[in-house]
């Protein structure tokens, strides 16, 4: 049967195995919630999907159960109300380890055909993972539904193209002969297995609990592994859907659906206790730097991939298409409160200002119309509250309070709170502006997370540039930008972002912005500098997490 699937999908493999050689536009699934796509009552199927969770224990039969926890808030206010199996994580390890025999037989293209039809099987589940994703993270709905579904598909997908290429690369078997002269030649039959390393754990986020989960899932699960999903503690749902799904898809094709599972934990030190166990050999993480580095320093017998925080930053130099930049940057700023990882915090700006077609604007009006820009952008209550969404944690709200009080640096913008009339207890936040110098290091040169940019004014732009360079190196940075009409200027920029490895986006005054990351063509983070030790995808992220076995006998 999973030989079958791999048939089944294999239009679905080949398109992405050609999308992330060529790197330009593909996706396997529809980003938009078209009933042409997933179904006249899909909309309203997966939204009753969804409600039906509501107030239950999510039941998924797993061993190793002690009992019963959740205690999710939604950043929309309603309530939610979910349980989960609390399961004993040496259990669940045992478990994994013995399902990973099953897994073992069904070679590389049945592993493949398998995570196939996983990927296809959440797909027509993508309304009710998009209301899940949205009420445990405060996301707005389009947000929701795409990062938290079809993107998330597909960037489980890239993952499982990765892991299929870099397998299909080893031969399973080979005849050896080598010549000895007058003698009678070596010859020997070799057979070589692609053997998963051993256990994985997935360690959620809470803002994005889908969209950075499905990476390390496929990537361990189609090279062999077990894998241990353990969510964010306010985002298990999204989580636990996924992981009933596996389950399901697994047993159907008579693989022991232990193979993966939920590790919902009370406590941070079951989590520790997990991740450090000698049979997990691979840990996937995307969250702060705190728990981040006590991974690389703890989890010592596991190759870790950690996503962590940085200070991701913007120069502005000139520029032609002065409003359109402006009008890009506020929506940036303002997309899901500036909860995304790759959301820009400081943006550098000459003391003497900029050059634009509309003539010379100083540091001041830059700084002006930027926070007029945002106003603007989020002035109709239906287009903010979709934008904007909801904020996550009670700590993003303090930093917002904190960064208006103006002990951060002048206020240019402060945050509003907006009411939303669906649901009434939302925390909607508008993003906070601040002007600073670029000698207040200790205000800016850390991430803040939330809506939360300052604005810094910079001797110049070659200083500008070495700043953003040694903020990158020293602090990390998932995504850099420029606004120049100068070509040396965007080759100086270009040369600091190869130097200091972060990705790059020049003039960006579209419908294209710096925070958003294209599955099979954009590398998610490089790897190179400390906001992240791992990309999505590469070869890299993948090939670490098999090793292959060989046997050899004479013919």
């Amino acid at each position: 049967m999973p030989q079958q699937l791999l048939n089944k999908h294999r239009a679905t493999l080949d398109g992405a195995l050609e999308a992330i050689r060529t790197r330009g536009y593909w996706s396997a699934y529809n980003e938009m919630p078209s009933p042409k796509t997933y179904g006249e009552t899909a909309a309203d199927d997966g939204k009753a999907a969804f409600a039906a969770h509501l107030g239950q224990a999510f039941e998924l039969d797993q061993p190793g159960s002690t009992g019963w926890h959740g205690g999710e808030r939604s950043p929309y206010g309603i309530a939610l109300n979910v349980s989960y199996p609390v399961c004993d994580p040496e259990v669940l390890i045992a478990a994994g380890r013995k399902a990973m025999d099953g897994w073992q037989k069904a070679g590389v293209d049945g592993r493949t055909g398998v995570c196939l039809e996983i990927l296809d099987r959440l797909n027509k589940q993508s309304f009710e993972i998009a209301h899940a994703v949205m009420m445990t993270t405060g996301q707005g709905w389009m947000m929701a539904f795409q990062a938290g579904a079809p993107h998330a598909q597909d960037r489980g997908l890239e993952a499982v193209a990765y892991a299929w290429r870099e397998q299909s690369f080893v031969p399973t078997e080979t005849v050896w002969d080598k010549p000895q002269g007058k003698n009678p030649p070596l010859v020997m039959k070799k057979h070589f297995e692609i053997v998963g390393q051993g256990v994985g754990v997935v360690v959620g986020c809470g803002t994005f609990p889908t969209w950075n989960t499905y990476p390390g899932l496929f990537a361990a699960l189609a090279t062999g592994n077990a894998v241990i999903v353990k969510p964010h503690s306010n985002a298990i749902l999204p989580a636990a859907i996924t992981v009933r799904t596996i389950r399901a898809v697994l047993a159907e094709n008579g693989i022991d659906p232990n193979l993966v599972t939920l590790c919902v934990a009370n406590e941070r030190s079951a989590t520790q206790k997990l991740v450090t166990h000698p049979a997990v050999k691979s840990v996937d993480f995307t969250g702060g730097n705190a728990f981040g580095q006590w991974l690389v320093d703890n989890a010592r017998q596991a190759r870790v991939y950690a996503e962590l925080a940085g200070v991701n930053n913007i120069v502005i130099d000139s520029t032609n298409a002065y409003k359109a930049m402006l009008r890009n940057l506020a929506f940036t700023l303002s997309l899901y409160s500036g909860q995304m990882c790759t959301t820009s915090q400081a943006i550098f700006v000459p003391a003497a200002g900029i050059d634009t077609e509309d003539g010379h604007k100083s540091y001041d009006e830059v700084c002006a119309d930027l926070a007029k820009a945002v106003s603007g952008f989020l002035s109709k209550p239906e287009v903010a509250l979709a934008v904007l969404g909801a904020v996550q944690s009670a700590d993003t709200l303090q930093r917002i309070k904190d960064a208006d009080s103006g002990a951060l640096g002048r206020v240019v913008l402060a945050s509003s709170k907006l009411d939303n009339p669906e649901f009434p207890a939302a925390e909607v936040r508008t993003p906070v502006l601040l002007a600073c110098d670029a000698a207040d290091e200790a205000a800016y040169m850390e991430e803040r997370f939330g809506p939360i940019s300052f604005i810094v004014k910079v001797a110049d732009t070659p200083a500008a540039i070495a700043l953003s360079e040694r903020i990158v190196s020293t602090h990390g940075a998932l995504t850099a930008g420029i606004y120049s009409t100068r070509p040396e200027i965007i080759d100086a920029m270009t040369a600091a972002t190869m130097r200091a490895k972060v990705a790059l986006s020049i003039n960006l005054t579209g419908g294209v912005f710096v925070n958003q990351s294209a599955a099979y063509s954009d590398y998610h983070g490089t790897g190179g500098n400390p906001a992240a030790n791992a990309s999505y995808a590469d070869a890299a992220f993948v090939a670490n997490r098999f090793v292959v076995v060989q046997r050899r006998y004479h013919i």
